[in-house]
């Protein structure tokens, strides 16, 4: 415990006792008995428990401990003007009024005094300091008056627009999509002011509504020079020099497995059967090679912690000459790679495994269409196209099986959404949006990755060097309750023993919902029941996985944790770990891998939101039609509807004018009143589309009676 933390433990004892009367500084340095040279400190340390809430200074100069309840948290503001705090470790936020937000701005970080009185559902509280501000940033729609400019925010949860003045709008003009940099706040009777700094481009040119979006999460999309000039001196072949001392297994039968538009290949296949053993060889591209630690390209990395895949473009983590240059393992050409070479009997038991760096060379670039029209089709066209291949695919169909069987049999749970493809037209409209199919050829890369990120996580976990783990913690047993109770309306159930639900109760109920119309609903509301996986240097285990190790190892290209796996690995196959080094790895994976999982969700939410964005323009095309959808979501206010597409839109309650609808919130029922007719989650209906914002994502429906 450092100095300052000591003092403040020894003052909050004091002002804790409850003899204790407030007492001026003065008093406290003879109560304290506090050397002359010390006082400077005392004033630290009772600056600092003030900014946290921990003690209070009254207008006459004393210090005390608030009667109040102080919390510190993040304010998350909502257009109607109120807001609620998130606190890091609490399930339940705050709930703040319009009247008590005392000028704190959305992603603020602000001190509040919770209410004793509980009157609604949730804790209230009321701001009472601004601690720091997290936006710097907003971007939105610039519209112009005659002597000043003011931005509407593209993030609905900013509540006011912003006011620039005319010298700072950088001279744009109306139907701007513009960066302004936030110069104040506002308050209660002043707007933000801010300044433009950039110009994305007019609202209707093609792409400029996705660079918004790119913009507003604040995703770096340009590389610096000092970046592209490393590049630039990066060789584009593999330098003779760089495959010695490398195991060469360039004569091996090697494919990679990617979808059709895939430029970043970072993963290939080996496989042989012989004597009922398998040997896989998961061959990543060596990518820390050229991706050097601390240098220009390495902190540009970790800056990004991830590649983010959007609807009309991927932001690469690393530039495209490497990735899909030097480190894409590309058909025919000499590379680098980090393989995981495993033996595994035909019960699916990984029984031996080496980590090698090795030099490959990929005979064939598939994709998955085509693997599934072999393995699944048994199409004699594509069979005759790859017939040198076919063997070793039927090999990857037969292996994979197994490897699934294994990982259900502990309990593993396989989420299977309909995900969705977007085809845009080249201005960047949306053509068509087509559910998107897991064939067995994604499955089969899905089940090899898998094998070798547990491999190696469990392999470096026993070597006891410090890693980086992928863990996915149980769930919270509150939230499995409600899963509980609410699938009982389906008739459906999960065991809960003690506070904990094991991974096979979940993956049982996945199994009986599957095929009915509430399938893709229920399994939405379980997925939600649970925590988000993170990288962390501990390892927790997977609970979704069923896995006791787990690690992310075969995308270094796209994932930073990935690549930092990478260099502890290489460190240990050199025989480099030395204790030097295992002190350098434990001071800096606790920083990285909070930042990488906090760049993870960001790419998650920026991929969300652009597809939204794209679904809603598509739908502005389709107003007036109508469709057969299933009800996603029922809330008092209406109907969520999902389309086959995997559009979903509201049907709002005030539009459902046959009677007048309850909503009964523990069995998630509309219910009219006089009619008793009843909506319920899963149930196909018909509805009409009646409107689609672009800018606010949303999409309207109405019912078809």
């Amino acid at each position: 415990m450092d100095i300052i933390e000591e003092k403040k433990k020894i003052i909050m004892e004091l002002m804790s006792d409850k003899h204790y009367v407030p007492m001026k500084f003065k008093e406290l340095v003879i109560v304290l008995n506090v050397k002359k040279e010390d006082r400077k400190l005392l004033d630290i340390v009772l600056s600092e428990l003030e900014n946290e809430g921990k003690i209070m200074l009254s207008k006459r100069g004393k210090y005390s401990i608030p009667k109040e309840h102080y919390v510190e948290g993040l304010f998350i503001s909502n257009e109607k003007g109120f807001g609620f705090v998130e606190v890091e470790g609490e399930e339940e936020d705050y709930f703040i009024p319009k009247t008590n937000v005392n000028g704190a701005f959305h992603h603020d970080m602000v001190l509040i005094t919770v209410d004793p009185v509980q009157t609604g559902k949730r804790k209230e509280g009321k701001v009472v300091k601004i601690l720091s501000h997290e936006i710097r940033e907003v971007v939105g729609y610039f519209q112009k008056s005659k002597n000043f400019g003011y931005v509407i925010p593209d993030n609905s949860k900013i509540s006011s627009d912003i006011y620039v003045a005319k010298k700072d709008s950088m001279g744009a003009v109306e139907g701007h999509k513009v960066v302004v940099k936030l110069k104040s706040y506002g308050s209660s009777d002043r707007k933000p002011e801010g300044v433009v700094t950039e110009i994305i481009g007019h609202t209707n040119d093609p792409g400029v509504d996705v660079m918004s979006i790119v913009k507003g999460y604040d995703i770096p999309s340009e590389f610096p020079q000092e970046v592209m000039e490393q590049v630039a001196n990066i060789p584009s072949e593999v330098l003779e020099e760089d495959k010695k001392d490398r195991m060469d297994i360039r004569t091996w039968q090697t494919v990679t497995i990617d979808g059709e538009d895939a430029k970043d290949l970072d993963d290939a296949i080996t496989l042989t059967k012989e004597n009922g053993i398998y040997t896989l060889g998961v061959h990543i591209a060596d990518v820390s090679h050229y991706v050097v630690e601390n240098s220009p390209l390495d902190k540009e990395a970790v800056k990004r912690g991830t590649s983010v895949y959007l609807v009309d473009r991927v932001i690469p983590m690393l530039p495209h000459k490497l990735s899909n240059g030097i480190c894409s393992l590309n058909q025919g050409e000499d590379r680098l790679a980090l393989s995981c070479i495993m033996k595994i009997n035909e019960k699916g038991e990984i029984i031996d495994h080496q980590v090698a760096e090795t030099l490959i060379n990929v005979d064939r670039r598939m994709t998955y269409t085509a693997v599934n029209d072999i393995v699944t089709n048994k199409n004699v066209d594509t069979c005759n196209q790859y017939s040198e291949f076919v063997d070793m695919f039927n090999l990857m169909a037969e292996l994979s099986k197994i490897l699934r069987k294994r990982r259900y049999k502990r309990g593993a749970i396989d989420f299977d959404f309909p995900e969705c493809k977007i085809k845009l037209d080249e201005n960047g409209h949306p053509i068509s949006i087509e559910p998107y199919d897991r064939n067995t050829a994604t499955k089969i890369i899905e089940d090899f990755m898998l094998a070798a990120n547990e491999t190696i996580a469990e392999y470096y976990y026993w070597q006891q060097v410090p890693f980086v783990y992928r863990n996915h913690e149980k769930p919270d047993s509150d939230k499995m309750k409600q899963l509980a109770t609410f699938i009982t309306n389906f008739g459906y159930s999960v065991k809960v023993s003690g506070d904990e639900v094991h991974p096979k109760e979940l993956q049982k109920l996945l199994n009986n919902i599957e095929g009915t119309p509430e399938e893709a609903m229920i399994s939405r509301v379980t997925l939600r029941s649970m925590k988000r996986a993170e990288y962390t240097p501990e390892c927790l285990g997977h609970f979704g996985l069923a896995a006791k190790y787990y690690t992310h190892f075969t995308s270094p290209i796209r994932r930073y944790p990935d690549l930092q796996i990478h260099r502890i690995i290489k460190e240990c196959l050199n025989g480099k770990m030395t204790p030097k080094h295992v002190e350098h790895f434990k001071s800096i994976l606790p920083q990285i891998t909070k930042d990488c999982s906090l760049y993870e969700r960001r790419a998650d939410d920026a991929e969300r939101d652009t597809d939204k964005l794209k679904k809603a323009e598509y739908m502005r095309s389709r107003i007036g039609e109508e469709y057969v959808g299933v009800i996603s979501g029922i809330t008092g206010f209406g109907i969520y509807v999902e389309l086959p597409n995997t559009v979903e839109g509201l049907v709002h309650v005030s539009t459902m004018d046959d009677d007048h609808y309850i909503y009964i919130e523990d069995s998630y029922l509309l219910v009219g009143e006089k009619t008793k007719k009843t909506y319920k989650l899963g149930q196909p209906v018909k509805i009409r589309v009646e409107a689609a914002d672009k800018i606010s994502r949303t999409i309207d429906f109405s019912m078809v009676h």
